[in-house]
């Protein structure tokens, strides 16, 4: 019995790895660059394994702990190196300052990015405020989906002793189901046409997270990359829940995402 127990077991794992959905994070579009300790140039900035505030390490985290495998993809995206992946995350693409040679996003990666999010594919695009993102090309691809990243701040926070001004309610957010105030500073809005549609606003009433249907695909919009480790690791006051909404956001995408 104990033996048949065991052989169950296992077979249910084996089927839970083979079903595990791959989230890939572009390291294409965002490579920013720094100078290390000694000298040398060195990625930063949004990478999976990185566990400095900066980093998305806590991020990744959350995804893995519901069950997904983390990928990146640190080439043009095409519909045929994309085929295995369940999300795709694009985050902050490089302006000059941040990159030497950035790769912007260019009409040929629109057609691939698309095809795939057609197929079933999740796109998930978080932008920043207008200062420290590449917006023109990267709303070429938002255009694609109804949905265009505004050259605007909203919910500019001066400094620590200011949290407040980067709060968002979201209680009741069918999106956030257990997070019920969140925090989000200097983000850009979103414009949105056709088929896209508001998910959260902030309390001025601009939409600062939206989505689309696109195929068999969803695409999400977030004005900021808001759940950098800075702001999940309980360095925000009581009453910010950052951490829950990460985990409310990621068992949503990979629910979108079902059988990708």
């Amino acid at each position: 019995m104990k033996l048949k127990l065991t052989i169950i077991t296992l077979l249910m794992g084996a089927g839970a790895a083979a079903s595990a959905q791959t989230v890939t994070l572009d390291y294409y579009f965002n490579h920013e660059v720094h100078k290390n300790k000694a000298g040398q140039q060195e990625r930063f900035h949004y990478l999976w394994g990185e566990k400095q505030n900066s980093g998305f390490s806590i991020f990744g985290a959350t995804f893995t702990t519901a069950g997904a495998k983390l990928d990146s993809l640190d080439q043009a995206p095409t519909a045929e190196n994309l085929k295995n992946t369940a999300i795709y995350i694009i985050v902050d693409p490089d302006t000059k300052k941040e990159s030497p040679n950035p790769n912007y996003i260019q009409p040929k990666d629109v057609e691939e990015i698309s095809k795939w999010v057609k197929k079933g594919g999740v796109l998930l695009m978080m932008a920043n405020d207008s200062a420290n993102v590449e917006l023109p090309h990267f709303n070429t691809l938002a255009a694609k989906f109804g949905m265009h990243f505004n050259d605007d701040l909203q919910n500019h926070v001066i400094d620590d002793a200011h949290f407040e001004d980067g709060a968002v309610k979201t209680t009741g957010n069918p999106v956030f189901e257990t997070a019920n105030k969140i925090f989000m500073k200097d983000v850009c809005s979103i414009g949105l046409t056709g088929a896209a549609k508001s998910v959260l606003k902030n309390s001025n009433g601009a939409t600062i997270i939206a989505s689309a249907k696109y195929g068999k695909g969803t695409v999400v919009a977030v004005g900021d990359p808001w759940l950098y480790n800075e702001y999940v690791n309980g360095r925000l006051p009581a009453g910010f829940e950052n951490d829950k909404a990460a985990n409310d956001l990621v068992h949503w995408l990979l629910q979108l995402a079902i059988g990708k």
